[in-house]
């Protein structure tokens, strides 16, 4: 009896468990972009049918991690660098508003919700996991946003940091590899201090130095591993 109910609970769930493992491999970089997902070898990976396999797909595709091909084949999303300096522009507008209206507008109970949420990003940091740390680096801005009090805003800025989660992943890579420790520690709590003193010149000063840390040490990963064929200098003087 309890195989039975187990059977049935995978079979309302069991899209969730192959939609949470894909999503976690794609973010992780397990599975690299432009790489095929075939429909047949993920129900038999997974010991289910192709019909939660399409569910899967679908939510997804909802957050642009898979592509649908004009042949009906799907791919993981690739990471398209020569459109991530519009990417890097927008992101830096938004995540500078989002700043300046915390600093103008939290309250204490946001400001709570910001450090907690910077505590579970040290914790991250202490445990190595790169995926858990862009989780609770995008739960950290995101408190930040949420301080705003604007609902538009913070869900474009919300949207943006999903799509740029495969392209931090890197981004800890390469901090880790050539510094000495996470430095984004450090700026996380020096924008937590002026967003607390409500000095929204340097949250906002803050802000757009972090997007160009992150911009800078994407385009170095890039330059040393696999952009050979790019004019990333050309790149970075447009972002």
């Amino acid at each position: 009896m309890e195989d039975d109910a187990q059977t049935k609970r995978a079979k309302g769930t069991g899209w969730r468990h192959i939609y949470d493992t894909l999503h976690d491999e794609i973010l992780s970089l397990k599975l690299q972009p432009g790489q095929l997902l075939d429909e047949t070898s993920i129900a038999e990976r997974f010991g289910m049918s192709r019909s939660p396999v399409r569910e899967a797909l679908i939510w997804l595709a909802g957050e642009d991690l898979v592509v649908t091909l004009q042949n009906r084949s799907t791919i993981v999303a690739p990471i398209d660098v020569l459109s991530f300096p519009k990417y890097v522009e927008a992101l830096d507008v938004a995540q500078r508003l989002n700043n300046r209206l915390a600093a103008e507008l939290r309250s204490d109970q946001d400001l709570a919700a910001i450090a907690a949420r910077q505590k579970d990003f040290e914790a991250a940091v202490h445990q190595g996991d790169w995926l858990k740390m862009s989780h609770a680096n995008m739960q950290f801005h995101m408190a930040i946003a949420h301080a705003g009090k604007n609902l538009y805003i913070a869900s474009f800025y919300e949207r943006l940091l999903k799509q740029g989660r495969r392209m931090l992943h890197l981004h800890f890579e390469f901090i880790e590899r050539t510094t000495d420790g996470y430095l984004l520690t450090d700026e996380h709590n020096d924008m937590l201090e002026a967003i607390r003193l409500k000095d929204i010149e340097r949250a906002d000063a803050l802000a757009h130095a972090h997007t160009r840390q992150f911009r800078d040490n994407f385009f170095d990963f890039m330059k040393e591993n696999y952009a050979t064929g790019v004019n990333l200098t050309a790149m970075r003087r447009t972002a």
